[in-house]
């Protein structure tokens, strides 16, 4: 009954997986649990759970899923399954991804980010939220329900946070068999807040993907005292594929390499400086700017 949604999902696990040998694994399982019934009887919003599940059972990739849409997956004749007319309104609905900009009492600045929508529509509103709180004297920037984004958008935030040049990631694409560096943008818009004054950044156990690389790079490089829960930890970047009427693939085709580390915060999360719950880490990080200042 599912046979021909399981193949197609192998294929393209096959073709984008950033890890083929994983691929062929996790393919196998896929296949194993179809002949085993495990998949008969349900319908598209527990199959996908199910097998979600299977994806994820070889090495833990959590980028790795298939999701279910209550919305029709509309056939493009792409590959993708990127509909960028309704993320543009989802974005634009979603304030950019940015909860919360505030100036707290002690001119510590505050800036609260759910996503990290692509930089190609948010920057504008990035740019203004960076502007507002250029002149603090420290700043915390939440990410505990953050739920990752653009890398593109990652440089920028980073480009307000550092005086000089700084290389702050890798990514490696399988299907295109290249690796794109991402450094400080040269010149930003407006004022930065600059390379000395401190950055305190908050985490959760669900912060992840691009919030984990924004983390990652500021801790590599000694910029933010990280405060918080260890991190989700998906460090696999990749695209979204039609299986079905409102079924389509998460299949990740690569992988972040930090150019200090070389190597990423997949499977491990990202440990912070300060490990306290979340609930209590803005509380440690404001104390902690007040002394600072």
């Amino acid at each position: 009954m599912r046979e021909s949604e399981i193949e197609l999902l192998c294929s393209q696990l096959a073709d984008y997986y950033v890890f083929p040998d994983i691929a062929e694994d996790v393919a196998k399982v896929l296949r194993t649990r179809l002949s085993e019934g495990a998949y008969s009887d349900v319908d598209d919003q527990e199959f996908a759970r199910r097998v979600t599940a299977d994806l994820q059972s070889v090495n833990g990739d959590k980028h790795l899923r298939l999701l279910y849409s209550a919305e029709e997956v509309p056939e493009t004749g792409q590959e993708s399954a990127w509909d960028p007319v309704a993320y543009r309104k989802e974005a634009e609905q979603d304030a950019f991804g940015i909860t919360k900009v505030e100036r707290l009492k002690g001119n510590i600045g505050l800036l609260e980010l759910r996503l990290l929508h692509d930089a190609e529509i948010a920057t504008p509103a990035v740019t203004a939220a960076m502007n507002l709180i250029a002149y603090t004297d420290a700043l915390i920037i939440d990410l505990r329900n953050n739920g990752g984004g653009d890398p593109h958008t990652v440089a920028l935030i980073c480009s307000y946070l550092f005086d000089e040049s700084v290389h702050l990631n890798d990514i490696y694409n399988r299907p295109d068999d290249t690796t794109q560096q991402f450094w400080t943008l040269p010149h930003v818009p407006g004022p930065r807040f600059g390379g000395k004054k401190p950055v305190y950044v908050l985490t959760s156990s669900r912060t992840f993907s691009g919030a984990e690389e924004l983390s990652y790079n500021l801790q590599q490089n000694q910029r933010a005292t990280l405060i918080g829960e260890t991190t989700k930890g998906g460090a696999h970047p990749g695209d979204r594929y039609r299986v079905g009427p409102h079924l389509k693939s998460a299949v990740p085709n690569g992988r972040a390499i930090n150019p200090i580390s070389g190597t990423n915060w997949e499977g491990v999360g990202v440990v912070p400086h300060v490990e306290v719950p979340a609930d209590e880490a803005f509380d440690v990080a404001y104390a902690k700017a007040l002394e600072a200042i």
